[in-house]
């Protein structure tokens, strides 16, 4: 184990831990998750994670509030602006993709603990995440539709749904293209994908 680091205030370690985390399952996938790898990144003992957080189901819940404050948060930001709806649902897109972009291991993190672990918690977090964000894109649709920009046939929960593949297509390339992904670029793909779906 490398050198240990100096005491941090819980907050400061919590976030820590927290990034490590997702650093580890972005970089060396999420069966080489472990508290030992974990404890070595962070720089402090396997005991001193648990001082921050008692179990981990903490530390992903933790993340998940950090979803819910930082992705659902941005996504809400874009989705209530002064703007006509076709521009909200672009930049509400653009939003949850740069917030997936700079936290990479989340997505896989929180699908396959809430499912493979058969978390009950955890599996109810992750509905509530999931329903604010449709929440979000159904109401931007509807307001489209009454802004006369999409079509007024549109079910907007069903399209709703099919936006919701749009994260779920965005984990798939960074899979396939380990250099990267432009946001913009993406954004702008899936954009014109979706609006197609929308367009009267």
């Amino acid at each position: 184990m490398g050198p240990l680091r100096k005491r941090q205030n819980t907050g400061v370690r919590q976030e820590q831990i927290k990034r490590a985390v997702l650093d580890i399952i972005e970089k060396e996938g999420l069966a080489r998750l472990s508290t030992r790898r974990l404890a070595e990144r962070v720089g402090i003992s396997e005991a001193a994670i648990f001082r921050h957080f008692r179990t981990k189901q903490d530390i992903i819940l933790g993340i998940m509030q950090d979803v819910k404050n930082g992705m659902v948060g941005a996504m809400r930001a874009a989705a209530q602006q002064d703007k006509p709806a076709d521009k909200r649902l672009f930049e509400l897109m653009c939003a949850q993709v740069k917030y997936i972009l700079a936290n990479r291991g989340m997505n896989i993190l929180l699908f396959s603990e809430a499912a493979h672990a058969n978390d009950s918690v955890l599996k109810k977090e992750l509905r509530a995440i999931l329903a604010s964000q449709k929440e979000l894109v159904v109401k931007v649709i509807k307001d489209g539709i009454e802004e006369g920009l999409w079509r007024d046939l549109m079910n907007a929960e069903d399209a709703a749904t099919v936006y919701m593949g749009i994260p779920i297509s965005l984990n798939i390339e960074l899979v396939l293209n380990r250099k990267g992904v432009n946001v913009e670029g993406f954004c702008k793909r899936m954009y014109f994908l979706f609006s197609g779906i929308l367009a009267k």
